[in-house]
């Protein structure tokens, strides 16, 4: 066993910040675009993978979701999720229960989908009224042969694609890389919950990277991270960016458990962050969440924590003025709650 390195809060947040590209935005490209979603975007909340582009990457416009190297599948936890298009299988077969009622389960449902929509494109009510699935219908989605397209105010239309050669293990073990890379230092159990697959499964895919993860002591206790990461980690010498308005279910606080203490010291502030119904924006300043925004139209709402200087609250009301939103008619009006 190789000897632990011991590393501090401050440093994990801070690599974290690096990895995942909010210190600073970066030119868009069709690599800046795949490395944004290299854990996936949730969408769930409507476009919510729109403003975790735009919180990452120059030049975002109101459709740079719809870019055609993106796809759109339910993903981890049957959330709806922006992927990159050549990693579909990952964020599909990935997930492919490894027990066998659970598989049989997933097979059933995408063949009764399959044969129903017989290559038509149609909405999941539809579909799944027809065939009275229910919600059920997303089980189909990790054997990697459902996609589906949302735009956010409607149903989603899902249409049936072809399975990719890639073995399930296969594509779990790659899963759970790209977790230790956005959300490391990490554990096998935060992996099998944030993939809602199995803790079984969870372990055998860290068990598959074993020569490629070191093991790390972090104040949560031991966990391991990547060993390509590990220059990096140890290094804390990159600024963090003046603000940024993180969407509801962005990796950066897409967080369980003892993950959010790391992240929000104060139990009164985690209740305000992750509340029991649909999240809010977290408000990054300076490196760390001082507080939430949630946004109705074209007005932002802006709850602190702490009291802001002059500086950070102009840097806080120029992200919300870039948002990229589509079909707004005038220009965002920031309101301070605190």
């Amino acid at each position: 066993m190789a000897r632990r390195l011991d590393v501090t809060r401050k440093q994990i947040l801070a690599f974290r910040r690096r990895v995942g590209g909010l210190d600073a935005r970066v030119p868009k490209s069709a690599t800046s675009l795949r490395r944004a979603a290299w854990a996936g975007l949730q969408d769930s909340m409507p476009r919510a993978a729109l403003l975790s582009l735009h919180a990452r990457i120059e030049g975002i416009g109101p459709s740079a979701w719809d870019d055609p190297s993106f796809a759109q599948l339910w993903g981890p936890r049957y959330s709806t999720y922006v992927v990159p298009k050549r990693d579909f299988a990952l964020f599909s077969l990935g997930r492919l229960p490894d027990d066998a009622k659970g598989r049989e389960r997933a097979e059933r449902v995408a063949a009764q989908v399959h044969a129903y929509l017989d290559g038509r494109r149609m909405t999941d009510r539809e579909v799944a009224g027809a065939l009275t699935l229910g919600a059920s219908i997303r089980y189909a989605a990790p054997t990697g042969t459902l996609a589906i397209r949302w735009e956010g105010a409607r149903a989603p239309v899902v249409w049936t694609v072809a399975r990719d050669p890639i073995e399930p293990a296969d594509a779990c073990r790659e899963l759970a890389r790209r977790y230790l890379h956005v959300f490391g230092p990490t554990t096998a159990v935060s992996f099998a919950r944030w993939a809602g697959i199995s803790r079984r499964a969870g372990a055998n895919a860290f068990a598959a990277l074993e020569g490629s993860v070191v093991p790390v002591r972090t104040p949560l206790g031991d966990e391991w991270l990547l060993a390509a990461d590990e220059p990096d980690l140890r290094d804390e010498a990159t600024a963090a960016a003046p603000a940024r308005l993180l969407p509801s279910g962005d990796s950066y606080f897409l967080l369980d458990g003892a993950e959010r203490e790391l992240l929000v010291p104060r139990a009164e502030q985690r209740q305000l962050l992750w509340t029991p119904r649909v999240w809010p924006g977290a408000l990054l300043v300076d490196g760390e969440v001082r507080g939430t925004w949630r946004r109705a139209q074209h007005t932002v709402r802006v709850e602190t924590w702490t009291r802001l200087s002059r500086t950070a609250r102009a840097a806080v009301e120029a992200e919300a003025a870039a948002l990229p939103l589509p079909a707004l008619e005038r220009a965002i009006d920031v309101v301070w709650a605190d």
